[in-house]
């Protein structure tokens, strides 16, 4: 891996494995999701939910999942989950 595809500290403090960001969906509308590092969740903009991340696991459960409040979904996002590598590298985590 070269070290600008290499995940910094902000992206290996959560533990959640880049490539597995890529191929995770919203469990109940099955569209992409966008991960917030700040936060440590990753968001369904398409049902307003947050899914939460623990100890580097992402809990892909509706039940666990935060309600958005509004204004807080992206509907216009052009980018999901994998955008956790390309934030941890420009320093935006």
């Amino acid at each position: 891996m070269s070290v600008e595809n290499r995940p910094t500290a902000a992206c290996r403090s959560n533990n959640v494995d880049p490539k597995l960001l890529e191929i995770l969906v919203c469990p109940l509308t099955k569209a992409p999701l966008r991960y917030d590092a700040a936060a440590g969740e990753l968001i369904s903009d398409k049902a307003g939910l947050a899914y939460p991340i623990r100890d580097g696991i992402p809990i892909m459960l509706v039940d666990e999942a935060r309600q958005l409040e509004t204004g807080q979904t992206h509907k216009t996002a052009p980018y999901h989950a994998r955008v956790c590598e390309n934030a941890c590298k420009n320093g935006e985590s």
